[in-house]
């Protein structure tokens, strides 16, 4: 087995533990294996990567992963669930907003998937410690967490959150029982004075222009329903093309490498770059580094580009992308973000749970790059992220050395 271990105090080490026996126990019988050969006096001791590596080991013989990839995205998501508590509320921000398109994380819900056991022990401290006010603001992670642990068995490691749920009433019940009564007393009342009435009374014109109201009355009321329900999906319509815009899926991110820098010749503040995307070509790109670094700084350096914003001349020099950087609060250190070694030229960074093709070229008069940028921010551990979700490469996530940090 692999030994990659935490480094954690008591209390850390016995929430580690619970955190990963519960894990054991409950896929334990998805993959069926032993949970008892897996050394528990040392559990408290591994990371959750590093535990489901051993899982694995352990069910090679028994149930095969579906979607390994998307599991493997999940699972990085939850071994970089930050501590502070700041940018766990902003990682909760995140999976919420994500769970308003979905009822668990990955397959069809009948029963909880790997993904979602690991991300939901991952998650089980940080949720429980939750003020009432804070369930509220993160009500999808709530709804799906309470779903997770009336599902599925973690073997009493875990304890139940209380989840304060709405109940539902019919509206307008009562007004609806008090007119039914009122109809059925009615009809007690008239019913007599209908029967001693002569047929000879009955005025046909009266009739004729009575049921001639109702039919009016019946037309307009589904005129205003109809008027209501186009009003209804247009709004709704409107909603989903305002979140499209500023979806992080339209951007186009690559993994590349910088061939050549120098000095942009006419602004002190900028430098050129020659890109290498692995297609063959050099893509030259302007950025604002010059105050944080030197040409040779850049030379063979591995980075990350938008490559489908809008070709344009900064300073009269042609520029064909943007170098993604980490920014502290200060703006005094500025570093371009760093995928991992193994991550290939070109490919595409992705976001677990978010799916779509990005735009050929951004629409500047849309202002998405604007709307999309103020989501990207690296976590207390570097790990560059949108809304808490990391930059994913075919290697692992990109990252920085400067946490905290807002990306642009």
């Amino acid at each position: 087995m692999t030994a990659a271990m935490e480094s954690k105090g008591s209390d850390g080490g016995d929430l580690a533990s619970n955190r990963n026996k519960a894990i054991l126990h409950a896929l334990s019988k998805r993959l069926s294996f032993d949970p008892k050969k897996f050394p528990s006096e040392s559990i408290g001791g591994y990371d959750i990567m590093s535990l489901l590596s051993n899982i694995l080991q352990l069910s090679a013989s028994g149930v095969p992963l579906q979607n390994p990839e998307e599991i493997m995205k999940w699972v990085t998501f939850a071994s970089n669930f930050p501590s502070e508590a700041d940018a766990c509320h902003a990682t909760l921000k995140g999976l919420n907003e994500d769970l308003t398109q979905r009822a668990v994380l990955l397959g069809d819900g009948l029963k909880p998937s790997v993904a979602d056991i690991v991300v939901f022990s991952a998650l089980h401290h940080f949720v429980s410690q939750l003020t009432a006010s804070d369930m509220q603001k993160f009500s999808n992670v709530m709804r799906w967490m309470d779903y997770i642990q009336n599902k599925q068995d973690f073997g009493g490691e875990l304890k139940m959150i209380v989840v304060n749920k709405p109940v539902f009433e019919p509206v307008c019940s009562k007004k609806a029982d008090k007119t039914d009564a009122d109809l059925t007393s009615k009809k007690v009342t008239q019913g007599p004075k209908n029967v001693d009435k002569p047929e000879g009374n009955i005025d046909p014109k009266k009739g004729a222009a009575e049921a001639s109201g109702d039919t009016k009355a019946t037309e307009a009321s589904t005129r205003n329903n109809k008027t209501t329900e186009e009003k209804k999906k247009a709004s709704e319509k409107e909603s989903a093309e305002k979140e499209a815009d500023c979806s992080v899926t339209l951007l186009n991110i690559q993994v590349g490498v910088i061939r050549k820098a120098w000095k942009h010749p006419s602004a002190d503040s900028l430098l050129v770059e020659e890109i290498d995307l692995g297609d063959g070509n050099l893509r030259q790109v302007v950025s604002g580094l010059a105050k944080f670094c030197s040409p040779d700084d850049l030379l063979n350096r591995r980075v990350v580009l938008i490559t489908n914003v809008k070709p344009g001349k900064l300073r009269d020099v042609m520029s064909a992308g943007l170098v993604l950087c980490a920014s502290d609060q200060e703006h005094t250190v500025v570093e371009p973000l760093i995928p991992p070694e193994g991550a290939k030229l070109g490919e595409r960074v992705s976001f677990s749970g978010y799916e779509g093709k990005p735009e050929d070229i951004l629409n500047p008069k849309k202002k998405q790059l604007e709307k999309i940028t103020p989501h990207l921010y690296t976590d207390d551990k570097g790990v560059a992220t949108y809304k808490g979700t990391p930059f994913l490469t075919s290697a692992g996530p990109c990252t920085s050395s400067i946490s905290n940090a807002s990306i642009k």
